[in-house]
């Protein structure tokens, strides 16, 4: 069986001050190099075969401790980052809704956001989907640890599990160093077995 765990990063000063990280490389916090450290003596009990991170600090920096428990090499993958905000990263919610409120209500209300360079969720799930498949392809049988971010981790799931988009605000999105984990099955394809673990 293929074992799919799809593990969010540590915690950084952005995630403390509430700040749109996106596709700004911010570094884990002392807590978040702690968090990772503990995660991943849990997920090496897994046994991973393969451990793929995007290439974000905040996401290979989580991986390497589990990287280290099980001598596997970290691979990177830029289609695993987090979705891109263009000119919202490293800004608050409360100073984007002040300085694009009419794009942030569309936002939060799950509808498209063109303005200020937001990356599409539609075009996140697609990378993501392709990134994940080529990840868990190869040798079946195979325990794959894949290191992302909330948002493109929550598209992952949407692609893996072939859902309608509009489900996205229905999943609850990853806590700091929390996974899902997902199985393949011959009969029914990709099922969701746990999610938000840690």
């Amino acid at each position: 069986m293929t074992t799919l765990l799809l593990w969010r990063h540590g915690r950084t000063g952005w995630n403390v001050e509430g700040r749109f990280q996106g596709q700004s490389d911010s570094a884990l916090d002392d807590t978040g190099h702690q968090q990772a450290a503990v995660a991943a003596e849990r997920l090496a009990v897994r046994k991973p075969d393969l451990l793929v991170s995007s290439d974000l600090q905040r996401a290979a920096n989580t991986a390497e401790p589990l990287a280290r428990l099980t001598g596997l090499t970290v691979h990177t993958d830029p289609r695993l980052r987090e979705r891109y905000f263009g000119l919202w990263q490293g800004h608050t919610r409360p100073e984007i809704e002040e300085r694009w409120p009419d794009a942030f209500a569309r936002w939060r209300a799950g509808e498209v956001v063109d303005e200020a360079g937001v990356e599409s969720e539609h075009d996140v799930v697609k990378r993501m989907g392709e990134a994940l498949s080529d990840a868990a392809s190869g040798a079946p049988d195979r325990t794959i640890v894949v290191v992302g971010h909330g948002g493109s981790l929550r598209c992952g799931l949407i692609a893996v599990l072939d859902l309608p988009e509009s489900i996205s605000s229905k999943l609850s999105g990853l806590r700091n160093c929390h996974w899902s984990e997902l199985r393949w099955s011959a009969r029914r394809g990709w099922q969701l077995h746990s999610h938000n673990v840690g």
